[in-house]
């Protein structure tokens, strides 16, 4: 993935008013807790995070690049599967951080960090398989990131199948199904990430599966 490096020089070079990301990403949202636990677990690392945070707004670049780090991880996955191109996700992440680095003063913490970057990231996205729709498209197989080993060694074959199955969904559907079973986010997070209604969301969700479903039986039996 391209180094911080060229984020800084991007963030010091582009002007801020070539924002590519629509007002609706990147407007600042109120931070939630997890709509999937009756209570929000206490989290050890947020003070330090908050901190660093904190610093990153103040202009300290080193403390920007370690929030780089510790969240490319969550930005890079999502382009990647949204994509189906290392090359075509490392630029995309790299620009999200740049958007990043313009936005530092309106993140209110570093849960509020991550849900941001999860909203630009897949807006963007969209936003890219849609302009991309009438090119070819690299498989999604192609792409080694991210999957866990244990998955892989499981069944190969069968992860490459399943990406190149998600990667034909349309744009919208094929995010909330990245969301939903990549990022493990429940439908009404995946409808405030999308600015989506949350029956559109279940929607994708169960026609999205029962095409899953279909095509894997017709794999099956032949």
């Amino acid at each position: 993935m391209a180094t911080f490096a060229l984020a800084r020089s991007r963030a010091a070079t582009v002007s801020a008013g070539d924002d590519a990301v629509s007002d609706r990403a990147a407007r600042p949202e109120p931070v939630r807790s997890d709509p999937r636990s009756d209570r929000v677990r206490p989290d050890p690392g947020a003070e330090a995070r908050d901190r660093r945070l904190a610093r990153a707004r103040g202009g300290d670049l080193d403390a920007f690049a370690d929030l780089v780090r510790h969240h490319q991880r969550l930005v890079f996955g999502i382009a990647c599967r949204m994509l189906a191109d290392r090359a075509a996700a490392e630029d995309l992440a790299q620009d999200v951080f740049v958007q990043l680095h313009r936005h530092l003063a309106t993140i209110e913490s570093d849960a509020h960090l991550a849900s941001w970057l999860r909203r630009v990231v897949t807006h963007r996205a969209i936003d890219a398989v849609r302009e991309r729709k009438r090119r070819p498209v690299t498989p999604l197989d192609a792409v080694a990131e991210p999957v866990t080993a244990a998955v892989a060694e499981r069944d190969p074959m069968l992860v490459s199948w399943l990406r190149g199955q998600v990667a034909a969904l349309p744009a919208a559907a094929r995010a909330v199904v990245v969301l939903r079973y990549q990022r493990e986010l429940g439908p009404v997070e995946i409808a405030e990430t999308l600015d989506m209604p949350l029956n559109t969301v279940k929607s994708h969700l169960k026609r999205s599966l029962a095409v899953l479903r279909a095509r894997c039986a017709r794999v099956r039996h032949g």
